[in-house]
């Protein structure tokens, strides 16, 4: 039996109908589709999602870049269990879907993009929007997202759409290949009919594996594990993507191992287990990067080891020092020369913890890390006192203030700027999905379309996105959307006039602040003049933000309250202490690579490079 149908309307009715299932819960695998509509696809798919709108949610968004984000929010909260498509139309509709499909990918985490493509018959070349190379017919624009993309597609005729989209959601429903897949539709194909097997529509259920570790990598591991002295965990985001945070728990309990966190990985244990020692890396904790530095078996459980974690390779300094990677994927388990465990996270964990029972380590190296983790708890607890409520907050006091408001139900979203260095060293994490920052692409822009993804994903839950002014201008526009949607989104806008983070390393590596700052120009030309007269409180009022306006600690400890309790958008706008005082928490505890110029005139830069040079030389190639 067949049924007639567009490609487009096909393909929207096929989405309807693909689940993914784990454990024995069954869920959607495409919820819904964000869209903006076009020449390219208004015909087409725009076409098909009205025909078929009970079976498919649409949501629209303002901005291409920020509807990818918002499915990739939605996706994080969802374990990658769940996802959402972006439609747009054909060239800058599609292109701009680039930097989102980018962060999908670089994080493991499904999204389907569904851009509009030029003529496949070329009636007329070229076509409104249409890129055309002399040295090839066959490419447009949407051919930037091949190299983001972890499967491709462009369905020239209406029966190639079947075998691509199987191929899409085999992609996307699997935990090692899983990032942003595109099925490019052109135009005409998109409108175009053709006779279906109803087969094609019936439910499909894609199967999310937990593959189980291979013996000899397991008694490997365990002997590893068995024979260390000063072991210890790395927590990354494939913990939580297995939901295997239980495990982990019950491993680290029964072992006495302590366990740092990546930024995708933070949250694994709560901030009050015992053996939770922090954020690792150029952004962690005194305790987790001195543990790291004397660390003789290390076990990576879901981390792609980014430079950021291992602090440029320089971190883990023991001679000896030796790495176990659990991870499901292949490529990731044998990096830094490890013994490879590949396995999902929550299998390999209960596995380890059945075999290595048990095993404990030494009361000394408890009673060691327990001590420096108090430690570092009385120097997050001064980075956020506000010993004069009346004075303006520092943006460690605005994470202290909102700390004493929020509970376990909270979650806060960051991506960029000095905010995720402040986050993962000083923030208290209370439940294992509280602590969503992205820092794999580290996107400027992020934050607000991810919450209302988070939002979706996660209904009737405070979910507080936090930005620095110099993201808030990178995309609000989601805003709109929020406002359109009705999803109570809490907005903190730390307005500290440039790019704070930036600023920083720019003074540290002998670009003294240059370009860093908004300011005015001086006489000289220079960005040293007054602060720039910019109220982006007002402008998210202008997109339909219930706006607060805090100017001390005390006022800010009333906003925050007022937005926590809030039933619509609201937005508290903050202006912190600028300059030395812009993040209050203890600087950086490990190193982070970026070159330093090898000549210059200028002394700034000179010093630098006489530093830049005394800390290369910790780096090592684990071998």
């Amino acid at each position: 039996m067949t049924i007639r149908l567009t490609v487009a309307q096909a393909l929207v009715r096929f989405l309807a109908a693909q689940y993914t299932e784990r454990d024995g819960t069954r869920q959607r695998l495409i919820a819904a589709t964000w869209g903006i509509f076009g020449h390219g696809n208004v015909a087409g798919i725009g076409q098909a999602l009205v025909e078929d709108a009970e079976r498919m949610p649409f949501h629209q968004g303002r901005n291409e870049q920020a509807m990818v984000h918002a499915a990739v929010g939605y996706a994080r909260q969802s374990n990658r269990l769940s996802a959402h498509a972006v439609t747009t139309s054909i060239g800058p509709g599609a292109t701009n879907l680039v930097t989102g499909a980018a962060l999908a990918t670089i994080n493991h985490l499904p999204v389907l993009l569904l851009p509009g493509d030029t003529f496949a018959t070329r009636p007329a070349d070229p076509v409104l929007q249409q890129l055309q190379l002399p040295y090839a017919g066959d490419v447009s624009v949407n051919d930037c997202l091949r190299p983001v993309s972890k499967y491709f597609d462009r369905i020239g005729r209406p029966e190639a759409l079947i075998p691509a989209a199987l191929a899409a959601m085999r992609v996307l429903a699997d935990p090692v290949e899983t990032g942003a897949v595109t099925l490019a539709l052109p135009q005409d194909v998109q409108a175009e009919a053709y006779d279906w097997p109803e087969r094609f529509f019936a439910d499909r259920v894609w199967r999310v594996r937990r593959p189980s570790p291979d013996e000899d990598e397991l008694d490997a591991a365990v002997a590893a594990i068995a024979r260390a002295t000063r072991p210890l965990i790395v927590a990354g985001g494939g913990v939580r993507y297995s939901g295997a945070e239980e495990a982990l728990h019950d491993f680290a309990a029964l072992t006495g191992i302590p366990v740092a966190s990546t930024q995708a990985g933070k949250g694994a244990l709560p901030h009050d287990h015992p053996q939770d020692v922090g954020g690792i890396g150029h952004t962690g904790t005194a305790v987790a990067d001195h543990l790291a530095r004397t660390a003789d078996v290390v076990l990576g459980v879901g981390t792609r080891w980014t430079d950021f974690t291992t602090a440029s390779g320089t971190l883990f300094g023991h001679p000896d020092v030796r790495f176990v990677n659990l991870n499901v994927a292949a490529f990731d388990s044998h990096k830094l020369a490890a013994l490879p465990l590949v396995a999902d996270a929550r299998e390999g964990l209960e596995q380890l913890h059945s075999l290595l029972e048990p095993h404990h380590v030494t009361e000394h190296y408890v009673h060691e890390y327990a001590e420096e983790k108090l430690r570092w708890r009385t120097r997050v607890d001064a980075a956020y006192a506000a010993p004069d409520e009346d004075a303006r907050p520092t943006q460690a006091q605005v994470l202290g203030v909102l700390d004493t408001l929020v509970d376990g139900s909270d979650i806060l979203i960051n991506a960029a700027g000095s905010l995720p260095g402040d986050l993962h060293k000083l923030w208290r994490t209370r439940s294992t999905d509280q602590y969503h920052v992205e820092y794999g692409y580290s996107c400027m822009g992020y934050e607000i379309p991810a919450a209302l993804g988070v939002l979706l994903a996660a209904p009737g839950r405070p979910v507080w996105a936090l930005v620095g002014d110099g993201t808030y201008l990178m995309n609000p526009t989601e805003i709109v959307t929020a406002v359109q949607e009705r999803l109570p989104l809490r907005l903190i806008i730390l307005q500290n006039h440039g790019y704070a983070s930036i600023g920083g390393l720019s003074e540290t590596v002998g670009a003294e602040r240059y370009g860093t700052d908004y300011r005015h120009r001086d006489a000289e030309g220079a960005f040293t003049g007054a602060p720039l007269p910019v109220d982006l409180g007002a402008n998210a009022a202008s997109l339909g933000m219930r706006v607060l306006r805090p100017r001390t600690v005390r006022d800010l400890r009333e906003a925050l309250a007022d937005a926590r309790a809030a039933t619509v958008p609201t937005c508290v706008y903050v202006e912190t202490e600028t300059a030395d005082t812009v993040s209050g928490p203890p600087p950086a505890q490990a190193w982070w690579d970026v070159p330093v110029a090898e000549t210059s005139t200028r002394p700034s830069a000179v010093k630098a490079r006489e530093e830049y040079d005394r800390h290369v030389t910790a780096r090592r190639r684990h071998l």
